[in-house]
């Protein structure tokens, strides 16, 4: 029913399959009101809307239209329906003429696509006792719903939707105890005071508790946001659908939606986009129409931008750039800075679904970037690797650094225990924003040289080396600072400067490789592999690495993209002996066992266990229960969402290793 074709952090362009036609997602439902409908919304990108059953429940000419030519016909659309259930008007009048059996029989009948149990809505910052009391009911009447549709073999998908107000601890009950009840997709409700009152920040917390607890083999919808600067913020938390009436109230009032706020078309003097209104009529040409004639054209704009937008950020997912989107669009306002800034104390649940290679550069673009996933996760391989005595710290220079480091390499301060220096026994590593340090040795590697950032450096990314340069140099006996970094730096006290012709970088495309392994696949993995008569080949029009060798035997090709081993059969080999399980591995069922070795992809469905950190694009060892090799191949998915889906592929296998 839903499956994920790309993914970045949190973000994922998928595919949710309906009787009426597949939706890719992020996807923006537009709300129809089953009586007041005129705009073609299909026309201008809508591959799926919602309406209120409910007001079509309480209208007896249109309840009877729908009963009798279904719910497509009446509201005149051919794609995709979702339906809410009356909880919105449950929230405002505080009661509803309908049951929760009721409404989701009558959603059934008049044959909507989604539809929704009836929910209590709770408003952020009540009363504790209030939201509990509320979530009881919501959840009593999810798994009522659920039982209701299973017993009467219900074709229309459900949709359970997550409360708790503003209670992290509520919400992430609710969506434990939902994820449970197996429904189809899951709604994240209440949430549109917040995005009204600007409260982002609370949206964030709200939104990445939910996602805590929610199956991450089903769409998560955020109910009512429509504007489309937030799109890209709530796409990297994880949600894949979106509603609002937003379009057609804004144009009501006039109002011009952007990713950079609104317009309010009195105060404008040239129209904001390039869209097919904009082009054609300016503000003075909208101002003289009739008020009808100029709220669907204003709508329209509205329904061009927020469609784009979400083009634009399923592009940026596949290319692995949506964080620099969302970075550059909740600049649009301070309250939105304030919720991506403290989108950074959740980067530990996003790293658990960011593919560690992506086709797009990092971008620096402030601050909030040295939270990213990728910066996070070299820290802590830094951290993990084994140390040599001394330590080396150089600046930057031209990427590779490696490839432009070379002679005379300068004056150094230094700290710690002042002795002999043995450069057999010494780290060098390139002191840079915004990743820290970068060995020499793994420089190539991806993000260490595929980034970017401004030379003139803001006082937190500063601060954020020096915090980690002085927690990081304690690891070693003696560490030698270049002076053109001491005037930036504050890290500590040195006994001296010191020029030597002794201290010098010198390749070695073996320990280059070697470290590579271990930063890749775990420390060990580099001797483990690269034993014997090793071989290397490399191209001759850029001079990088493409193969390694024992003698004639292929061990692993090196990606030129982010310099990233694909292992062949025997690296394989090397690999599973050498590290050890779960390390690495997907572990695959019996059924799937012919079908591995002769060299079959891996469906999720069929797969036991896996090392949890695994992430996409990762190389993978393919294994059965008793740890026997029957292939490897790459990831699809992270672990999470491999041990999550029952369907899909989880693994593109390369190779068998049937003889």
């Amino acid at each position: 029913m839903f499956e994920i074709k790309a993914k970045d952090n949190m973000g994922r362009v998928g595919v949710l399959k309906t009787k009426h036609g597949d939706v890719k997602t992020p996807a923006l439902m537009p709300v129809i009101h089953p009586r007041k409908q005129s705009v073609d919304v299909s026309k201008y990108g809508a591959d799926i809307v919602i309406t209120n059953a409910y007001l079509i429940y309480k209208d007896e000419e249109l309840k009877k239209q729908a009963v009798e030519k279904g719910l497509h016909e009446l509201i005149n659309f051919d794609g995709p329906i979702m339906t809410d259930s009356g909880s919105f008007q449950l929230s405002v009048y505080g009661d509803v003429e309908i049951t929760n059996k009721e409404v989701i029989e009558f959603q059934e009948l008049i044959k909507t696509d989604i539809g929704t149990s009836l929910d209590i809505p709770t408003a952020p910052f009540v009363e504790r006792e209030k939201a509990e009391a509320d979530l009881k009911i919501t959840l009593e009447r999810a798994k009522e719903a659920v039982e209701y549709k299973k017993e009467h073999n219900i074709e229309m998908l459900l949709n359970s939707v997550v409360q708790g107000s503003t209670f992290l601890d509520l919400r992430r009950e609710c969506a434990k105890e939902l994820s449970k009840l197996d429904a189809d997709l899951y709604p994240i409700g209440a949430v549109v005071p917040l995005m009204e009152s600007y409260k982002y920040k609370d949206l964030v917390d709200v939104v990445m508790n939910s996602m805590k607890e929610l199956s991450d083999t089903v769409p998560r919808h955020l109910m009512g946001a429509g504007h489309p600067m937030i799109f890209a913020l709530c796409v990297a938390m994880g949600c894949d659908l979106f509603d609002s009436a937003a379009y057609i109230l804004y144009a009501e009032d006039d109002r011009l939606l952007s990713t950079r706020g609104t317009f309010k078309l009195e105060n404008l003097q040239e129209m904001p986009c390039s869209c097919e209104v904009c082009s054609k009529y300016t503000p003075d040409d909208l101002r003289a129409m009739p008020k009808e004639e100029r709220v669907q054209l204003i709508a329209q704009h509205n329904l061009h931008v927020s469609f784009a937008e979400l083009r634009l950020i399923r592009q940026a997912i596949y290319e692995g750039s949506l964080m620099e989107l969302v970075e550059e669009r909740c600049r649009a306002h301070p309250a939105l800075l304030d919720a991506v800034r403290h989108l950074g104390n959740y980067s530990d649940d996003l790293e658990k679904y960011d593919p560690r290679s992506k086709k797009s550069a990092f971008f620096y673009t402030g601050p909030e970037s040295l939270c990213r996933s990728e910066v996070l996760r070299h820290m802590q391989k830094l951290r993990e690797m084994p140390k040599k005595r001394d330590l080396i710290i150089l600046p930057p220079s031209r990427k590779p650094y490696s490839k432009f480091i070379s002679g005379k390499l300068g004056e150094f301060y230094i700290y710690g225990a002042e002795q002999e220096l043995d450069l057999e026994n010494t780290d060098f590593m390139v002191l840079d924003i915004p990743f820290g340090l970068i060995p020499l040795e793994i420089d190539e590697v991806y993000p260490l040289s595929q980034n970017a950032a401004p030379k003139i450096r803001d006082v937190d990314s500063i601060e954020f080396i020096e915090d980690f340069i002085n927690e990081f140099i304690e690891y070693y006996d003696q560490v030698l600072i270049h002076s053109k970094i001491i005037k930036d730096l504050d890290v500590g006290l040195y006994n001296k400067c010191i020029s030597s012709d002794e201290i010098r970088y010198h390749k070695d495309d073996i320990k280059k490789v070697k470290a590579i392994a271990d930063y890749q696949f775990g420390y060990g993995a580099g001797e483990a592999l690269f034993t014997g008569n090793i071989n290397i080949e490399k191209s001759k029009k850029t001079g990088k690495i493409r193969h390694i060798y024992d003698g004639k035997v292929l061990i692993v090709n090196m990606r030129a993209s982010d310099s990233y081993l694909i292992l062949s059969k025997e690296g394989a080999k090397r690999l599973h002996n050498a590290m050890p399980y779960p390390q690495n591995r997907v572990v695959v069922n019996k059924d799937s066992e012919p079908f591995a070795l002769d060299g079959k992809s891996v469906f999720c469905k069929f797969v036991l266990d896996c090392d949890e950190n695994i992430r996409a694009k990762d190389e993978v060892l393919i294994v059965n229960e008793e740890d026997k090799l029957l292939a490897y191949g790459k990831a699809l998915l992270g672990a999470c969402e491999i041990e999550q889906f029952q369907t899909g592929q989880a693994i593109k296998t390369r190779k068998g290793m049937k003889k």
